[in-house]
């Protein structure tokens, strides 16, 4: 059950990360892309832990592609508010 529940999680990325993608497609606009590859990180990342059976998530392996996911967010939200990204959207 908990591996469905994951495949459930890392679909959910997948298509969060298609629809961000689609968004930056209409309008170029980097913020969308960068959430869409953040997201496919997290997708990625649930598959593996899934797949490797790395229940026990304390280890910092499974974590490294989920911080690379928020920091590439984190990076994208101040690059389009502090250094002037995209005006008029």
């Amino acid at each position: 059950m908990v591996d469905f529940m994951a495949g459930g999680v890392a679909v959910t990325y997948v298509v969060a990360g298609v629809y961000f993608f689609r968004f930056w497609r209409k309008t170029r606009d980097g913020l969308f892309l960068s959430f869409a590859f953040a997201f496919w990180l997290l997708a990625l990342n649930q598959t593996i832990v899934t797949l490797l059976g790395a229940a026990d998530e304390r280890s910092g392996n499974a974590y490294l592609l989920r911080v690379l996911g928020f920091l590439l967010i984190l990076w994208a939200i101040v690059q389009k508010n502090v250094f002037g990204g995209r005006k008029g959207t």
